[in-house]
C-alpha cells in the first residue's frame, strides 16, 4: 500500500496492510464481530493496554445533515484553523474532526456531534452495535470526533489504539475500520454491504518488538521433495500434491537448482523428511525417502508413496526397513 503524507514512526509512505473484509450483510452484529475479531487478534499476540473507540457516521441522509451543521460551526473559526483544515472545510469537513493540530482540536471540541443527526434507521443500527459490543464484553469509548480518512465509510467506524514508546507519545492507532455500504457499487460492482478493518504491518512489528512479544515460529515442513533430471519435474509436482492430500505439509524447488542447493533448502525449512528422485529413480519408478533427524534412508516405489505415504514417514518404519 502507499500513502502520500509526512512519514511518522511506523507510518511510512510504502507499507504493508493486514486487511479483513466481511461482505454481503448490513447486520450490526457483523460490525460487532469485526471489532471483536481485531481486539482478539491483538490480545492473542500479547498486546494489552488497548483502547477501542467507536462512532457512527450514519447513512447518507445523516451525513448530509451533519455536514452542513459542521460547516456552519467551523466557518466562524476559519482563520484559526490549520491550513489543512481550511482546505478540508469545504471538501470534506468531517476530516477536520480528525486533525492532529492542537488548535484544531480545541476548536472541534465544541463542535456538534454527528450522533445528534442520525436518522431513525441509522440510530437503530448504532444502538444495536453498542448492544452487541456490550454483550461480548468489549470495552469501548464512544468518540463522536472519530472519523476515518476515507470518504466511503458510513454507519459504524472504529479505531483500536495503544500506548507504546515505539510509536510515539500518547495513544496511537494500530487498527482502524468500519462499514462501507455502497463502496462496491461505486467501484462498478453490485449493491453490497461491507465492513472491515486494516492493520499496518510495520507499525505492528514495531509494537511487538517493543513489547517483546513471543512470536510463533514457522512450523517445519513435513516432506521436502528434491528432484533433478529429465522428466522428474512432473513426478515431483505429483508427489507434492499427493503428500499434501494426506494432510502433510510439503515443499519443493521451483528454481531448477542442483540437488545440493535443494538439500540446503530442506535444512533451512527444518524438513522432517526428504524425498529425492533422479533419472535413475524415475526409470525404476521409485524414490529415496530419508528421515533427516536420524539419517535413515530407504527406497520406496512411487505407487507406494502415492497411496500409502503415512506408513512410510514414521521413524520406526524407516529404521526397521533400513535394517
Amino acid at each position: 500500500m502507499f500513502r502520500y503524507e509526512r512519514p511518522q514512526a511506523g507510518r511510512m509512505r510504502q507499507f504493508h496492510q493486514i486487511g479483513v473484509e466481511a461482505l454481503g450483510s448490513d447486520s450490526p452484529a457483523v460490525d460487532a464481530e469485526t471489532i471483536a475479531m481485531v481486539v482478539d487478534f491483538f490480545q492473542t499476540l500479547g498486546i494489552s493496554n488497548l483502547k477501542v473507540t467507536v462512532n457512527s457516521l450514519g447513512d447518507q441522509e445523516s451525513r448530509q445533515n451533519y455536514r452542513q451543521a459542521l460547516i456552519d460551526f467551523l466557518r466562524p473559526h476559519f482563520d484559526e484553523l490549520s491550513h489543512d483544515s481550511q482546505v478540508r472545510l469545504d471538501q470534506n469537513p468531517l476530516r477536520v474532526l480528525d486533525s492532529k493540530d492542537a488548535k484544531d482540536q480545541e476548536i472541534v471540541a465544541g463542535a456538534p456531534s454527528i450522533l445528534d443527526y442520525l436518522t431513525e434507521p441509522a440510530q437503530a443500527h448504532w444502538d444495536k452495535v453498542k448492544t452487541f459490543l456490550d454483550a461480548l464484553g468489549i470495552e469501548y469509548e464512544v468518540d463522536a470526533t472519530t472519523v476515518r480518512g476515507l470518504d466511503y465509510y458510513n454507519h459504524t467506524i472504529f479505531e483500536v489504539m495503544t500506548q507504546s514508546p515505539a510509536l510515539g507519545k500518547g495513544w496511537t492507532t494500530i487498527a482502524g475500520g468500519g462499514r462501507y455500504n455502497g463502496l462496491v457499487a461505486e467501484l462498478g460492482g453490485p449493491e453490497m454491504a461491507g465492513v472491515g478493518f486494516g492493520i499496518g504491518l510495520e507499525r505492528l512489528m514495531l509494537l511487538l518488538e517493543d513489547s517483546q512479544a513471543a512470536l510463533p515460529t514457522a512450523l517445519p515442513v513435513d516432506v521436502y521433495v528434491a528432484n533433478q533430471g529429465a522428466g522428474t519435474d512432473v513426478v515431483a509436482l505429483q508427489l507434492v500434491q499427493a503428500i499434501r492430500a494426506f494432510g502433510y505439509s510439503a515443499d519443493r524447488d521451483y528454481l531448477d537448482r542442483k540437488l545440493k542447493a535443494q538439500f540446503k533448502s530442506a535444512d533451512r525449512e527444518n524438513a522432517r523428511y526428504i524425498v529425492t528422485i533422479g533419472e535413475r529413480e524415475l526409470a525404476s519408478q521409485s524414490a529415496n525417502l530419508k528421515n533427516l533427524s536420524t539419517g535413515k534412508e530407504i527406497s520406496v516405489k512411487l505407487t507406494e508413496l502415492y497411496t500409502n505415504l503415512p506408513e512410510y514417514i514414521e521413524e520406526e518404519n524407516i529404521e526397521e526397513e533400513a535394517e
